[in-house]
């Protein structure tokens, strides 16, 4: 596996590991760790084959296209137009919770260095400044994205070699609710937090060149990573913390500074780590968007800076204060597109003779074309994964 693709890998964990890590401890506690971890392990499994389809589907329509190419090539004209609309609205809430958190952070880092800034500087400021960083291209991104998740996973060791020494085994094995609906509940917290697709028509056009072994090795990679770092916090703050405690926090804010507490280096560890993933999953998250626009307005780079920074940031000013209630909109929009687009598009480009649609297929050296493993079984449990998800959103 060459640099540019473990980059690549790196970029899709960045992009899943959000600051909605932080929160996993807070819903999962109650339940235990066995049926917490097995529902982890469920939506990981879901969300990795889901993007599997959303590669093969690019790979299939020629590669170096974005989703707006894709879905025109795979779905046609109609399909074009809800694939885009699905995707412009995740996006847009995405960025705007992004925006909404860093400049928060942004802030307090201000003030505890004597500097007092508006929330609409610091909001303006940061998304002037990372907005110029995704516009000077996937390479750049690529770059400072393995220096900041270098740094965010240095952080994350020094917070667990902090926690892991004060382990209980009672907090661990304690089960204080066994309500299976509200554990199901949980799933839309655990499945935007490995929402992570959106960036992989661009990682293909990236990686123009690639073997198809080494794109699926990427995207694997690229998910097990963040399933790694969610499972051992999960781990160490329930075994530091009891499950009374952590559900009764009402943000990530009072976890914090309930480890912060009992642990003095922590509040500034924390902190630090979150700023790392608010700003990693803005980038690949911008990326995705800027890219889509470029494709979408023949790269007029005015208009599409415009388009994905500015919007976005009128957006954020404007639901000042709304970080977790545009994550909870996200949420149900990326079950469609994360779950049900990509396995149509898998469903139609599986259907079509190639010659006959004339679609560009890369091929390996052996002149296979790629395709997610499983057949129609596979495919079917997708399907059902997506009902599942869709249920826990409105139950």
């Amino acid at each position: 596996m060459n640099l540019k693709i473990m980059g690549s890998a790196l970029i899709i964990a960045g992009t899943a590991l959000g600051a909605g890590m932080l929160a996993i401890p807070m819903v999962l506690a109650q339940f235990g760790l066995l049926w917490g971890t097995l529902l982890m392990l469920i939506i990981w499994s879901g969300t990795t084959y889901a993007a599997l389809l959303l590669l093969e589907a690019s790979i299939k329509a020629g590669g170096g296209l974005s989703m707006n190419t894709i879905a025109r090539k795979t779905l046609g004209k109609g399909g074009q137009v809800v694939t885009n609309g699905l995707l412009y609205a995740l996006l847009v809430c995405l960025l705007m919770a992004y925006i909404i958190g860093a400049g928060d952070l942004v802030k307090k880092m201000a003030a505890s260095a004597g500097l007092e800034l508006t929330m609409l500087q610091t909001q303006v400021a940061f998304t002037l400044i990372a907005g110029v960083v995704v516009a000077a291209g996937t390479a750049v991104v690529d770059k400072l994205n393995r220096v900041l998740f270098g740094m965010m996973l240095v952080v994350l060791v020094m917070t667990l070699f902090s926690l892991v020494p004060s382990i209980s085994m009672e907090n661990l094995l304690t089960v204080t609710s066994d309500s299976k609906v509200d554990l199901i509940k949980t799933s839309s917290v655990l499945f935007t937090s490995f929402g992570f697709m959106v960036v992989i028509p661009s990682l293909v056009t990236y990686n123009e060149g690639a073997s198809q072994k080494q794109l699926r090795n990427m995207v694997v990679i690229g998910s097990i990573i963040p399933l790694f770092c969610y499972l051992l916090w999960l781990y160490a703050a329930v075994g530091n913390l009891t499950s009374e405690q952590l559900v009764h926090f009402a943000n990530v804010s009072e976890l914090i500074a309930a480890l912060g507490t009992k642990y003095s280096s922590i509040h500034t560890i924390l902190s630090v780590f979150t700023g790392l993933a608010l700003l990693t999953s803005f980038l690949g998250v911008a990326m995705s968007l800027y890219h889509q626009n470029e494709d979408a307005f023949k790269q007029n780079r005015v208009v599409t800076y415009v388009l994905t920074f500015i919007f976005p940031l009128i957006g954020a000013l404007l639901a000042a204060d709304q970080f977790l209630a545009v994550l909870g909109y996200a949420g149900i929009i990326l079950v469609f597109l994360a779950i049900f687009v990509p396995m149509a598009m898998t469903v139609k480009v599986r259907q079509q003779d190639n010659d006959q649609i004339q679609l560009q297929a890369a091929q390996t050296a052996e002149g296979m074309l790629y395709q997610a493993s499983g057949g129609n079984i596979a495919l079917g449990l997708s399907f059902l994964f997506g009902c599942f998800l869709l249920m826990a959103q409105v139950i």
